[in-house]
Protein backbone atom coordinates (compact mmCIF):
# COMPACT_ATOMS: atom_id res chain seq x y z
CA UNK A 1 0.00 0.00 0.00
CA UNK A 2 1.39 3.38 -1.02
CA UNK A 3 1.20 6.65 0.88
CA UNK A 4 -1.71 7.49 -1.45
CA UNK A 5 -3.77 4.69 0.01
CA UNK A 6 -4.76 1.16 -0.92
CA UNK A 7 -6.03 0.13 -4.34
CA UNK A 8 -8.82 -2.42 -3.93
CA UNK A 9 -10.59 -4.43 -6.62
CA UNK A 10 -14.25 -5.16 -5.92
CA UNK A 11 -15.82 -8.14 -7.69
CA UNK A 12 -19.57 -8.65 -7.94
CA UNK A 13 -21.83 -11.11 -9.73
CA UNK A 14 -25.48 -10.64 -8.89
CA UNK A 15 -28.64 -12.70 -8.77
CA UNK A 16 -29.25 -12.15 -12.49
CA UNK A 17 -26.08 -14.21 -13.08
CA UNK A 18 -25.35 -12.34 -16.29
CA UNK A 19 -21.67 -11.82 -15.59
CA UNK A 20 -18.90 -10.30 -13.50
CA UNK A 21 -18.39 -6.66 -12.55
CA UNK A 22 -14.96 -5.49 -11.41
CA UNK A 23 -14.34 -2.02 -9.99
CA UNK A 24 -11.00 -0.54 -8.96
CA UNK A 25 -10.98 2.08 -6.21
CA UNK A 26 -8.30 3.87 -4.24
CA UNK A 27 -9.10 4.27 -0.55
CA UNK A 28 -7.16 6.53 1.75
CA UNK A 29 -7.21 6.40 5.53
CA UNK A 30 -9.62 8.62 7.38
CA UNK A 31 -9.99 9.81 10.93
CA UNK A 32 -13.14 8.80 12.81
CA UNK A 33 -15.80 11.51 12.78
CA UNK A 34 -17.79 12.02 15.97
CA UNK A 35 -21.13 12.21 14.16
CA UNK A 36 -20.92 10.15 10.98
CA UNK A 37 -18.26 7.60 11.86
CA UNK A 38 -15.75 6.68 9.15
CA UNK A 39 -15.47 9.00 6.19
CA UNK A 40 -12.89 7.53 3.82
CA UNK A 41 -11.70 9.26 0.70
CA UNK A 42 -12.74 6.83 -2.04
CA UNK A 43 -11.48 7.49 -5.56
CA UNK A 44 -13.12 5.55 -8.38
CA UNK A 45 -10.48 4.35 -10.85
CA UNK A 46 -12.36 2.22 -13.34
CA UNK A 47 -14.85 -0.54 -14.01
CA UNK A 48 -15.23 -3.43 -16.45
CA UNK A 49 -17.97 -5.99 -17.11
CA UNK A 50 -17.42 -9.58 -18.23
CA UNK A 51 -20.39 -11.68 -19.40
CA UNK A 52 -20.44 -15.27 -18.23
CA UNK A 53 -19.90 -17.82 -20.99
CA UNK A 54 -23.30 -19.24 -21.94
CA UNK A 55 -22.59 -22.72 -20.51
CA UNK A 56 -21.33 -21.24 -17.23
CA UNK A 57 -24.41 -19.06 -16.85
CA UNK A 58 -26.67 -22.02 -17.56
CA UNK A 59 -24.85 -24.05 -14.90
CA UNK A 60 -25.21 -21.23 -12.35
CA UNK A 61 -28.90 -20.74 -13.05
CA UNK A 62 -29.46 -24.48 -12.85
CA UNK A 63 -27.75 -24.64 -9.46
CA UNK A 64 -29.62 -21.69 -7.93
CA UNK A 65 -32.23 -22.90 -5.48
CA UNK A 66 -32.05 -26.34 -7.12
CA UNK A 67 -33.93 -29.21 -5.50
CA UNK A 68 -31.19 -31.62 -6.57
CA UNK A 69 -27.64 -30.95 -7.75
CA UNK A 70 -24.37 -32.82 -8.30
CA UNK A 71 -21.94 -32.22 -5.45
CA UNK A 72 -19.04 -32.73 -7.86
CA UNK A 73 -20.41 -30.13 -10.27
CA UNK A 74 -20.96 -27.61 -7.46
CA UNK A 75 -17.37 -28.12 -6.27
CA UNK A 76 -16.07 -27.67 -9.82
CA UNK A 77 -18.18 -24.56 -10.29
CA UNK A 78 -16.66 -23.05 -7.14
CA UNK A 79 -13.13 -23.38 -8.49
CA UNK A 80 -14.08 -22.41 -12.05
CA UNK A 81 -15.68 -19.18 -10.83
CA UNK A 82 -12.55 -18.44 -8.83
CA UNK A 83 -10.58 -18.69 -12.07
CA UNK A 84 -13.04 -16.47 -13.96
CA UNK A 85 -13.01 -13.86 -11.19
CA UNK A 86 -9.20 -13.84 -11.25
CA UNK A 87 -9.19 -13.41 -15.04
CA UNK A 88 -11.61 -10.50 -14.70
CA UNK A 89 -9.48 -8.74 -12.05
CA UNK A 90 -6.28 -9.22 -14.08
CA UNK A 91 -7.93 -7.87 -17.25
CA UNK A 92 -9.26 -4.85 -15.35
CA UNK A 93 -5.84 -4.11 -13.87
CA UNK A 94 -4.29 -4.19 -17.34
CA UNK A 95 -7.01 -1.98 -18.78
CA UNK A 96 -6.54 0.75 -16.16
CA UNK A 97 -2.83 0.17 -15.54
CA UNK A 98 -3.34 -0.26 -11.83
CA UNK A 99 -2.26 -3.01 -9.44
CA UNK A 100 -4.66 -3.96 -6.67
CA UNK A 101 -3.34 -4.40 -3.14
CA UNK A 102 -6.48 -6.28 -2.08
CA UNK A 103 -9.51 -7.93 -3.69
CA UNK A 104 -13.04 -8.06 -2.27
CA UNK A 105 -15.18 -10.69 -3.99
CA UNK A 106 -18.86 -11.18 -3.18
CA UNK A 107 -19.06 -14.44 -5.12
CA UNK A 108 -22.08 -15.88 -6.90
CA UNK A 109 -25.10 -16.49 -4.69
CA UNK A 110 -26.54 -19.95 -5.20
CA UNK A 111 -28.84 -19.94 -2.18
CA UNK A 112 -29.83 -17.42 0.45
CA UNK A 113 -32.26 -18.06 3.31
CA UNK A 114 -32.14 -15.22 5.78
CA UNK A 115 -34.95 -16.57 7.97
CA UNK A 116 -34.29 -19.68 10.06
CA UNK A 117 -36.19 -22.77 8.93
CA UNK A 118 -36.43 -26.32 10.28
CA UNK A 119 -33.63 -28.65 9.20
CA UNK A 120 -32.79 -32.01 10.81
CA UNK A 121 -34.50 -31.02 14.01
CA UNK A 122 -32.88 -27.59 14.23
CA UNK A 123 -33.72 -24.06 13.11
CA UNK A 124 -31.15 -22.95 10.53
CA UNK A 125 -30.62 -19.78 8.47
CA UNK A 126 -28.05 -20.10 5.72
CA UNK A 127 -26.41 -18.53 2.70
CA UNK A 128 -24.03 -19.71 -0.01
CA UNK A 129 -21.85 -17.58 -2.26
CA UNK A 130 -19.54 -19.63 -4.45
CA UNK A 131 -16.25 -18.67 -6.15
CA UNK A 132 -13.03 -19.84 -4.52
CA UNK A 133 -11.14 -16.95 -2.93
CA UNK A 134 -7.90 -18.94 -2.69
CA UNK A 135 -7.83 -19.30 -6.49
CA UNK A 136 -8.22 -15.54 -6.93
CA UNK A 137 -5.47 -14.83 -4.40
CA UNK A 138 -3.07 -17.26 -6.06
CA UNK A 139 -3.69 -15.89 -9.55
CA UNK A 140 -3.77 -12.16 -8.73
CA UNK A 141 -1.05 -12.35 -6.10
CA UNK A 142 -2.78 -10.34 -3.35
CA UNK A 143 -5.04 -11.20 -0.41
CA UNK A 144 -8.73 -11.73 -1.12
CA UNK A 145 -11.69 -11.09 1.18
CA UNK A 146 -14.72 -13.19 0.23
CA UNK A 147 -17.84 -14.83 1.72
CA UNK A 148 -19.09 -11.64 3.39
CA UNK A 149 -22.60 -12.62 4.47
CA UNK A 150 -22.13 -15.40 7.07
CA UNK A 151 -20.55 -13.17 9.73
CA UNK A 152 -23.61 -10.93 9.78
CA UNK A 153 -25.88 -13.98 10.02
CA UNK A 154 -23.81 -15.36 12.89
CA UNK A 155 -24.51 -12.04 14.65
CA UNK A 156 -28.26 -12.58 14.22
CA UNK A 157 -28.70 -10.71 10.92
CA UNK A 158 -30.13 -11.81 7.61
CA UNK A 159 -26.80 -11.50 5.79
CA UNK A 160 -28.16 -8.79 3.49
CA UNK A 161 -28.26 -6.09 2.38
CA UNK A 162 -24.58 -5.20 2.81
CA UNK A 163 -24.27 -2.36 0.27
CA UNK A 164 -25.83 0.22 2.69
CA UNK A 165 -22.40 0.70 4.24
CA UNK A 166 -21.21 2.26 0.96
CA UNK A 167 -24.53 4.03 0.38
CA UNK A 168 -24.20 5.89 3.66
CA UNK A 169 -20.57 6.83 3.10
CA UNK A 170 -21.10 8.02 -0.48
CA UNK A 171 -24.58 9.56 -0.55
CA UNK A 172 -25.34 11.01 2.89
CA UNK A 173 -26.09 14.72 2.96
CA UNK A 174 -26.59 17.17 5.80
CA UNK A 175 -29.66 18.79 4.19
CA UNK A 176 -31.18 16.32 1.73
CA UNK A 177 -32.73 12.99 2.66
CA UNK A 178 -32.09 10.34 0.03
CA UNK A 179 -33.20 6.86 -0.91
CA UNK A 180 -30.48 4.92 -2.70
CA UNK A 181 -32.26 2.32 -4.83
CA UNK A 182 -30.39 -0.48 -6.55
CA UNK A 183 -32.33 -2.37 -9.22
CA UNK A 184 -30.42 -5.53 -9.98
CA UNK A 185 -31.98 -8.98 -10.14
CA UNK A 186 -33.45 -8.09 -6.77
CA UNK A 187 -34.28 -4.47 -5.88
CA UNK A 188 -33.04 -3.05 -2.59
CA UNK A 189 -33.09 0.38 -0.99
CA UNK A 190 -31.15 2.34 1.56
CA UNK A 191 -32.98 5.27 3.16
CA UNK A 192 -30.65 7.95 4.53
CA UNK A 193 -32.40 10.84 6.32
CA UNK A 194 -30.91 14.31 6.04
CA UNK A 195 -28.06 14.59 8.53
CA UNK A 196 -28.47 10.96 9.57
CA UNK A 197 -26.17 9.09 11.88
CA UNK A 198 -25.18 5.53 10.84
CA UNK A 199 -27.72 3.91 13.19
CA UNK A 200 -30.53 5.81 11.45
CA UNK A 201 -29.96 4.12 8.09
CA UNK A 202 -32.81 1.85 7.01
CA UNK A 203 -32.23 -0.71 4.26
CA UNK A 204 -34.00 -3.80 2.93
CA UNK A 205 -34.91 -5.70 -0.23
CA UNK A 206 -38.11 -4.41 -1.81
CA UNK A 207 -38.74 -7.38 -4.11
CA UNK A 208 -37.90 -8.26 -7.72
CA UNK A 209 -35.85 -5.82 -9.74
CA UNK A 210 -34.95 -7.19 -13.17
CA UNK A 211 -35.29 -10.87 -12.29
CA UNK A 212 -38.93 -11.40 -13.25
CA UNK A 213 -38.76 -8.99 -16.20
CA UNK A 214 -35.78 -10.84 -17.64
CA UNK A 215 -37.33 -14.27 -17.10
CA UNK A 216 -40.62 -13.49 -18.83
CA UNK A 217 -38.85 -11.67 -21.66
CA UNK A 218 -36.67 -14.74 -22.22
CA UNK A 219 -39.68 -17.06 -22.09
CA UNK A 220 -41.96 -15.03 -24.34
CA UNK A 221 -39.56 -13.25 -26.72
CA UNK A 222 -36.38 -15.34 -26.52
CA UNK A 223 -34.44 -12.24 -25.48
CA UNK A 224 -32.24 -12.10 -22.39
CA UNK A 225 -33.80 -8.82 -21.24
CA UNK A 226 -36.11 -6.02 -22.33
CA UNK A 227 -33.57 -3.51 -23.64
CA UNK A 228 -34.51 0.04 -22.55
CA UNK A 229 -37.97 -1.26 -21.60
CA UNK A 230 -39.10 -1.08 -25.23
CA UNK A 231 -41.32 -4.18 -25.06
CA UNK A 232 -43.00 -3.05 -21.85
CA UNK A 233 -43.62 0.38 -23.35
CA UNK A 234 -46.13 -1.17 -25.79
CA UNK A 235 -47.95 -3.26 -23.20
CA UNK A 236 -50.98 -2.69 -20.98
CA UNK A 237 -50.91 -3.50 -17.29
CA UNK A 238 -52.82 -6.53 -16.04
CA UNK A 239 -54.13 -4.95 -12.86
CA UNK A 240 -55.72 -8.04 -11.23
CA UNK A 241 -52.39 -9.85 -11.43
CA UNK A 242 -50.53 -6.91 -9.89
CA UNK A 243 -53.01 -6.60 -7.03
CA UNK A 244 -52.86 -10.30 -6.26
CA UNK A 245 -49.07 -10.51 -6.23
CA UNK A 246 -48.53 -7.30 -4.27
CA UNK A 247 -50.83 -8.62 -1.54
CA UNK A 248 -48.37 -11.46 -0.95
CA UNK A 249 -46.55 -12.13 2.32
CA UNK A 250 -43.14 -10.80 1.26
CA UNK A 251 -44.48 -7.39 0.28
CA UNK A 252 -46.49 -7.09 3.50
CA UNK A 253 -43.60 -8.11 5.77
CA UNK A 254 -41.85 -5.33 7.66
CA UNK A 255 -38.09 -4.78 7.36
CA UNK A 256 -35.51 -6.07 7.87
CA UNK A 257 -36.09 -8.47 5.00
CA UNK A 258 -34.13 -9.93 2.14
CA UNK A 259 -35.07 -11.78 -1.05
CA UNK A 260 -33.57 -13.79 -3.88
CA UNK A 261 -34.44 -16.49 -6.37
CA UNK A 262 -35.93 -18.44 -3.48
CA UNK A 263 -38.80 -15.91 -3.51
CA UNK A 264 -38.82 -14.62 -7.11
CA UNK A 265 -37.08 -17.30 -9.17
CA UNK A 266 -38.35 -19.98 -11.49
CA UNK A 267 -41.31 -21.11 -9.38
CA UNK A 268 -42.54 -17.54 -8.99
CA UNK A 269 -42.20 -16.89 -12.73
CA UNK A 270 -44.17 -20.05 -13.60
CA UNK A 271 -47.01 -18.85 -11.38
CA UNK A 272 -46.77 -15.30 -12.75
CA UNK A 273 -47.08 -16.55 -16.33
CA UNK A 274 -50.02 -18.75 -15.32
CA UNK A 275 -51.84 -15.75 -13.86
CA UNK A 276 -51.17 -13.77 -17.06
CA UNK A 277 -52.39 -16.55 -19.36
CA UNK A 278 -54.56 -15.38 -22.25
CA UNK A 279 -53.08 -11.87 -22.45
CA UNK A 280 -50.73 -10.31 -24.98
CA UNK A 281 -47.04 -11.01 -24.53
CA UNK A 282 -46.25 -7.29 -24.34
CA UNK A 283 -48.79 -6.95 -21.54
CA UNK A 284 -47.00 -9.65 -19.53
CA UNK A 285 -43.66 -7.84 -19.78
CA UNK A 286 -45.31 -4.52 -18.93
CA UNK A 287 -46.94 -6.09 -15.87
CA UNK A 288 -43.63 -7.60 -14.72
CA UNK A 289 -42.05 -4.16 -15.10
CA UNK A 290 -44.86 -2.52 -13.13
CA UNK A 291 -44.44 -5.15 -10.41
CA UNK A 292 -40.89 -3.94 -9.85
CA UNK A 293 -41.83 -0.26 -9.93
CA UNK A 294 -44.87 -0.60 -7.67
CA UNK A 295 -43.16 -2.85 -5.14
CA UNK A 296 -40.40 -0.25 -4.79
CA UNK A 297 -42.84 2.66 -4.46
CA UNK A 298 -45.09 0.75 -2.06
CA UNK A 299 -42.12 -0.17 0.14
CA UNK A 300 -41.04 3.47 0.30
CA UNK A 301 -44.53 4.63 1.18
CA UNK A 302 -45.34 1.91 3.75
CA UNK A 303 -42.05 1.25 5.46
CA UNK A 304 -39.92 4.36 4.96
CA UNK A 305 -42.31 7.28 5.02
CA UNK A 306 -45.44 6.10 6.82
CA UNK A 307 -43.55 3.60 8.94
CA UNK A 308 -41.27 6.29 10.41
CA UNK A 309 -38.61 3.76 11.52
CA UNK A 310 -36.84 4.04 14.86
CA UNK A 311 -33.18 3.74 15.69
CA UNK A 312 -32.48 0.20 16.99
CA UNK A 313 -30.01 1.69 19.47
CA UNK A 314 -31.97 4.61 20.91
CA UNK A 315 -35.60 3.97 19.97
CA UNK A 316 -35.60 7.49 18.49
CA UNK A 317 -37.85 8.07 15.47
CA UNK A 318 -35.84 9.61 12.67
CA UNK A 319 -36.87 12.20 10.21
CA UNK A 320 -39.82 14.49 9.81
CA UNK A 321 -43.50 14.15 9.11
CA UNK A 322 -42.51 14.03 5.44
CA UNK A 323 -40.54 10.83 5.78
CA UNK A 324 -37.13 11.90 7.08
CA UNK A 325 -36.96 14.80 4.65
CA UNK A 326 -36.55 12.38 1.75
CA UNK A 327 -36.42 14.32 -1.50
CA UNK A 328 -34.39 12.18 -3.91
CA UNK A 329 -34.17 8.58 -5.04
CA UNK A 330 -30.81 7.67 -6.56
CA UNK A 331 -30.99 4.73 -8.98
CA UNK A 332 -28.28 2.22 -9.82
CA UNK A 333 -28.08 -1.27 -11.30
CA UNK A 334 -29.30 -2.60 -14.63
CA UNK A 335 -32.86 -1.45 -13.99
CA UNK A 336 -31.67 2.17 -14.10
CA UNK A 337 -31.26 1.70 -17.88
CA UNK A 338 -34.85 0.52 -18.33
CA UNK A 339 -36.59 3.72 -19.38
CA UNK A 340 -40.08 2.29 -18.93
CA UNK A 341 -39.33 1.10 -15.40
CA UNK A 342 -37.72 4.42 -14.48
CA UNK A 343 -40.70 6.32 -15.92
CA UNK A 344 -43.17 4.22 -13.93
CA UNK A 345 -41.18 4.77 -10.74
CA UNK A 346 -40.89 8.52 -11.28
CA UNK A 347 -44.66 8.79 -11.77
CA UNK A 348 -45.39 6.78 -8.61
CA UNK A 349 -42.99 8.80 -6.44
CA UNK A 350 -43.84 12.27 -7.71
CA UNK A 351 -46.84 12.64 -5.33
CA UNK A 352 -44.44 11.98 -2.45
CA UNK A 353 -42.19 14.82 -3.54
CA UNK A 354 -39.35 12.45 -4.43
CA UNK A 355 -37.41 13.07 -7.65
CA UNK A 356 -35.40 10.48 -9.57
CA UNK A 357 -31.64 10.83 -9.95
CA UNK A 358 -28.88 8.40 -10.93
CA UNK A 359 -25.72 7.34 -9.10
CA UNK A 360 -23.66 8.40 -12.13
CA UNK A 361 -24.49 12.01 -11.23
CA UNK A 362 -22.57 11.49 -7.98
CA UNK A 363 -19.43 10.09 -9.57
CA UNK A 364 -20.35 6.45 -9.03
CA UNK A 365 -21.31 4.63 -12.27
CA UNK A 366 -24.57 2.77 -11.88
CA UNK A 367 -23.22 -0.55 -13.11
CA UNK A 368 -20.17 -0.33 -10.83
CA UNK A 369 -21.78 0.51 -7.51
CA UNK A 370 -22.10 -2.96 -6.01
CA UNK A 371 -18.56 -3.90 -7.06
CA UNK A 372 -17.31 -0.70 -5.43
CA UNK A 373 -19.25 -1.63 -2.29
CA UNK A 374 -17.39 -4.92 -1.92
CA UNK A 375 -14.07 -3.20 -2.46
CA UNK A 376 -14.91 -0.89 0.45
CA UNK A 377 -16.18 -3.76 2.61
CA UNK A 378 -12.96 -5.68 1.93
CA UNK A 379 -10.94 -2.64 3.00
CA UNK A 380 -12.85 -2.54 6.29
CA UNK A 381 -12.27 -6.24 6.87
CA UNK A 382 -8.55 -5.91 6.12
CA UNK A 383 -8.41 -3.23 8.81
CA UNK A 384 -10.40 -5.43 11.24
CA UNK A 385 -13.38 -3.09 11.37
CA UNK A 386 -17.08 -3.90 11.36
CA UNK A 387 -19.00 -3.00 8.20
CA UNK A 388 -22.45 -4.51 8.41
CA UNK A 389 -25.28 -2.08 9.19
CA UNK A 390 -27.35 -3.73 11.95
CA UNK A 391 -30.35 -1.47 11.29
CA UNK A 392 -30.38 -2.88 7.74
CA UNK A 393 -29.69 -6.57 8.34
CA UNK A 394 -31.26 -7.02 11.77
CA UNK A 395 -27.96 -8.13 13.33
CA UNK A 396 -27.60 -7.78 17.09
CA UNK A 397 -24.17 -6.18 16.72
CA UNK A 398 -21.59 -5.01 14.24
CA UNK A 399 -19.50 -7.72 12.58
CA UNK A 400 -16.20 -7.88 10.73
CA UNK A 401 -17.33 -9.45 7.46
CA UNK A 402 -15.71 -12.03 5.22
CA UNK A 403 -12.88 -14.52 5.16
CA UNK A 404 -9.35 -13.77 4.01
CA UNK A 405 -7.37 -15.89 1.53
CA UNK A 406 -3.68 -15.00 1.41
CA UNK A 407 -1.57 -15.06 -1.73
Amino acid sequence: MSKNGMIVAGVMSGTSADGIDVALVQITKSKPHARVGRAHAIKFLGHMQFPYPAKVRASILGAMNARTASVADLARLNFLLGELYADAVLDTQRRFRAQADLVGCHGQTLYHQGEAQSFLGHKVATTWQTGEGAMIAARVGVPVVSDFRPADMAAGGKGAPLVPFLDYMWFRDARVGRIVQNIGGIANLTAIPAGARPEHVLAFDTGPGNMVIDAVTQELFRKAFDRDGKIAAFGELIEPVLRRILSGAFFRAKPPKTAGREEFGREFVVEFLRLCRGTRKQDVVATATALSARSIADAIRRFVIQGRPTSPKTGEKWGTQNGAGLREIILSGGGARNATLVGMLAELLAPLGIVVRFSDEFGLPSDAKEAVAFAVLAYETWNRRTSNVPSATGAKRGAVLGKISYA
